[in-house]
């Protein structure tokens, strides 16, 4: 009878099978998860993108699956992918543009006419920078041809600038990917909609002749210069920016010192390394400090710019260990900036509402968490990533448990007071081990413990364990009588989920959307 009982069970199957009637598929892993949707698994691409892969899956294999994925749902319902793009990108909920980018070029090149037509007419609302138009210009051209469409479209791009903006963006954004202003305005031959664009057009294309245009006055007096001095003077009357400024002076105190009032959020959190390096961000420098903790610290500065949290965990992650991530060029690390750096962390999440409910936060510490890179930042591994996204819910809710598992449950020395840095240190020194996402629900069962909701971070590669974890939900279900849920934030992007897309008291969401916290907390709420 037993081994009847253990042969085919939908109550209990072990992970490397699939459970009985579901329709469940085969992981990278060799256990057994859902297979997310095509629209799912786009939501993943565009906000985790693909870029360092996962423990199982290699960079270009995750890039290929997912660009098939995108393809498939541009067949389906092209426009309904535009529209998602520019609402991801918009919004900042994805930490780097680049897939949007690269999925609007799909829409633009493999799209039926009217799809292509929508990708063309939105370029601009998610190639918002120069950068952003180069990078569209790789993908596209590895799709489609310059046809006529996709040229009036870069032409627009530049038609629709003001004079005064598009100065700024061909001064402050030259080349990328072997694609220059001049080759892109060569290529598109957009009408000048102004006198003064014209102008501008004639400078970019001939690198020479008069304009109106005071930034690029002022980029090229700056070129020209030799003098420290009059380079001060210059970043001041003219408003330039980092990238017009010859790389030479950057080790300058006192040119960092004038590029500091015009620094947005990014460009100041990318540059206080060098800051630091260059003197005018050290101990002691009280009136510089201050008012770098105070713009890092401005919630109103955080939501203006649309940082994404990534951004600043990174910034925080670089800064504080007072070197470059490769290792090149040390600085004095200050204390208060990178107590500002974790401050600024929490805040760009914006208001997570606090559901008084009695939650366990689980973090899969696996070996395959401790793999890969989330959206390519170095040293930034999902097993982090999921630490510092559950420290969001962890600082606001009351009731709550967090817990560490691999194929048994690990202690984190984390608590609601932990900095970022500490949670780093806590998540970083653990061993690797196999994977099994019913643990959370099993220690809840065995310890009597009451849980509305588990909120299980994972790549959901899960194998291990002898009963699958939405099983193990259903078995704490029956035994306490509580409906309990089940939150999968998934911190890859690969196309499995642990959640059962049949209970309606499971959810997937993605891992590092910034709109993550909240959706939860309502689904918590219901």
């Amino acid at each position: 009878m037993t081994y009847l009982r253990k042969g085919y069970s939908r109550k209990e199957t072990s992970q490397s099978q699939a459970i009985p009637g579901s329709s469940q598929v085969e992981n990278s892993a060799g256990g057994f998860s859902w297979k997310v949707d095509d629209w799912k698994r786009l939501d993943r691409f565009l906000i985790l993108g693909s870029e360092g892969g996962t423990y199982y899956i290699h960079q270009e294999k995750l890039t290929r699956e997912n660009a098939e994925a995108v393809e498939r749902c541009i067949k389906e319902d092209g426009a309904r992918v535009v529209t998602r793009v520019v609402e991801i990108s918009e919004s900042g909920r994805a930490s780097k543009n680049d897939p949007a980018l690269f999925t609007l070029a799909m829409c633009a090149s493999l799209g039926d006419n009217p799809t292509r037509k929508a990708a063309l007419e939105n370029l601009s609302r998610v190639a918002r920078i120069g950068t952003h138009l180069f990078h569209f210009a790789s993908y596209v051209e590895d799709f489609r041809g310059w046809g006529r469409g996709l040229r009036t479209a870069i032409g627009n791009w530049y038609n629709s600038k003001s004079p005064e903006d598009l100065g700024f963006q061909v001064t402050k954004y030259q080349q990328r990917d072997k694609w220059s202003n001049r080759d892109l305005l060569r290529l598109s031959h957009p009408k000048a909609p102004s006198p003064e664009h014209q102008q501008i057009y004639s400078w970019i294309t001939k690198g020479k002749g008069e304009t109106s245009s005071k930034i690029i006055e002022g980029f090229e007096r700056a070129q020209a210069t030799t003098n420290e001095t009059e380079l001060a003077y210059l970043i001041k009357e003219y408003g330039l920016t980092i990238e017009m400024v010859p790389t030479q002076f950057l080790t300058s105190s006192l040119i960092w010192s004038f590029l500091l009032p015009n620094l947005g959020y990014t460009a100041l959190i990318r540059n206080l390394g060098n800051m630091s390096k260059s003197g005018l961000l050290v101990r002691g420098n009280f009136p510089t400090n201050e008012a770098i903790t105070t713009r890092l610290t401005d919630p109103d500065a955080i939501k203006k710019s649309k940082v994404h949290p990534i951004g600043i965990l990174t910034a925080l992650l670089t800064y504080s260990q007072g070197h470059g991530i490769r290792g090149k060029g040390e600085w004095e690390v200050v204390p208060d900036i990178v107590d500002a750096l974790d401050q600024a962390f929490y805040i760009s999440f914006g208001n997570v509402t606090p559901t008084n409910k009695r939650l366990v936060l689980a973090l899969d510490v696996s070996g395959s968490m401790s793999w890969g890179e989330i959206a390519g930042i170095e040293k930034l591994t999902p097993r982090l990533a999921s630490a510092a996204l559950a420290m969001v819910t962890y600082k606001i809710e009351k009731k709550v448990v967090l817990l560490g598992f691999q194929d048994k449950l690990v202690e984190l020395d984390i608590s609601r007071h932990s900095t970022l840095k500490g949670v780093e240190e806590a998540i970083s020194n653990l061993s690797f081990g196999r994977t099994d996402c019913a643990q959370p629900m099993l220690w809840a069962s065995e310890s009597k413990t009451a849980i509305d909701t588990f909120s299980i971070y994972t790549d959901s590669e899960t194998w291990f364990g002898k009963i699958h974890p939405s099983q193990a939900l259903d078995k704490y279900r029956r035994e306490t009588n509580i409906p309990s849920k089940l939150a999968v934030v998934g911190m890859v992007s690969n196309g499995f989920s642990i959640a059962d897309p049949d209970d309606s008291g499971m959810l997937d969401v993605v891992g590092f959307d910034t709109a993550t916290p909240e959706i939860i907390s309502q689904f918590i709420e219901g």
